[in-house]
C-alpha cells in the first residue's frame, strides 16, 4: 500500500513518498488544492521471454504459440518455415530463445543449430523433434543445445522448459539425463582421450558439482562465496583441464571420472 507524508512548505503542499521506485509523481503545487496533484503509477513489470518459433508445420507452431500466449512472461515474437529463413531472421530480430524443429526442408535444425551458436552465443535453443533417439540428443547437447524436447511434450513442459533455459541456461529432464550417461557409455573408447587424471582442485571439484546440479551461475557463486565473473573463470578452466567442450561435456567428465555417480533414471 501507498504510503505518503505532507509537508507544509510556504503554502505549498510536497508529497514525499516511500516508494518512489513505483510512481510517476505530476505536481502542480496549489495550496490545498488536490485537483491539481496527479499520481500515475508505474508497472514494473519485466520485460517477457522473448521466443521465436521454427518448426515446418504450421499447426504445430500455431498450436505452440497459443498455448504460450496464456502465459505473461512469454512472447512469441516471430515464426520461421525452416533453418534458413530462422536464420535470415535473427539478422533483424533479437530473441531470447529458440524452439528448432530438428527435422525441416532446406535447412534442418541439425545445421541451424551450430550457425545459431556461433552467431549468437547468448541466445538459447530448446530442440524439438517427435523422436526420443538418444544418440541425437547427446550430440546435439555437445553441439550447444540447450535443452531437447519430443513434440509430444505437455505445453506446460515447453514453458518451464523456456523460462529455465533462459534463467539457467539449460533444461535437463528425464528423457536427457538418461541420454547423455547413455551416451557416455556407449561413447566410452572414443573418449579415452579424456584426461581422467586431471588435477582439479577442491574448489574446482566443488562448483563441476553444481553445475552437474543445474545451479545457474549466480546460485553457484552464492554457495562458494564467489563473484559470477570468478566462477565463469573456474568453469572456462575445467573445460580446458578436462578437455571437454560444453556444460554437457563436463558433467560427462563428472560420470565418467567418479565425481558425480550417473545413475539411468
Amino acid at each position: 500500500m501507498l504510503l505518503a507524508h505532507l509537508f507544509s512548505i510556504n503554502s505549498y503542499f510536497v508529497p514525499y513518498f516511500l516508494q518512489p521506485d513505483n510512481l510517476v509523481i505530476l505536481l502542480y503545487a496549489n495550496t490545498f488544492n488536490w485537483s491539481n496533484i496527479a499520481v500515475s503509477k508505474l508497472s514494473k513489470m519485466s520485460e517477457p521471454i522473448k521466443v521465436v518459433i521454427a518448426d515446418d508445420h504450421v499447426l504445430f507452431r500455431a498450436g505452440v504459440k497459443t498455448a504460450l500466449s496464456i502465459q505473461k512472461d512469454v512472447k512469441v515474437i516471430a515464426e520461421a518455415d525452416n533453418g534458413m529463413q530462422l536464420l535470415t531472421i535473427l539478422k533483424h530480430i533479437h530473441p531470447d530463445v529458440i524452439l528448432l524443429d530438428i527435422q525441416m526442408p532446406i535447412m534442418d535444425g541439425i545445421a541451424t543449430l551450430p550457425e545459431i551458436k556461433a552467431a549468437y552465443p547468448h541466445i538459447k535453443v530448446v530442440m524439438l523433434t517427435m523422436h526420443n533417439d538418444h544418440s541425437m540428443i547427446t550430440k546435439l547437447m555437445e553441439l550447444g543445445a540447450n535443452s531437447y524436447l519430443t513434440k509430444n511434450s505437455d505445453s506446460e513442459i515447453i514453458y518451464q522448459a523456456i523460462k529455465t533455459v533462459h534463467e539457467q541456461e539449460f533444461y535437463f529432464n528425464q528423457l536427457t539425463n538418461k541420454a547423455l550417461i547413455d551416451g557416455l557409455r556407449i561413447k566410452r573408447q572414443a573418449e579415452a582421450n579424456l584426461p581422467l587424471d586431471a588435477k582439479l582442485s577442491e574448489k574446482e571439484i566443488t562448483v563441476l558439482r553444481l553445475i552437474c546440479e543445474e545451479k545457474s551461475t549466480k546460485e553457484i557463486a552464492d554457495e562458494v562465496e564467489l563473484s559470477p565473473r570468478t566462477v565463469e573463470a573456474i568453469r572456462d578452466k575445467l573445460k580446458v583441464k578436462t578437455g571437454a567442450k560444453s556444460l554437457a561435456g563436463l558433467v560427462m567428465y563428472a560420470v565418467k571420472s567418479g565425481i558425480i555417480e550417473g545413475r539411468p533414471a
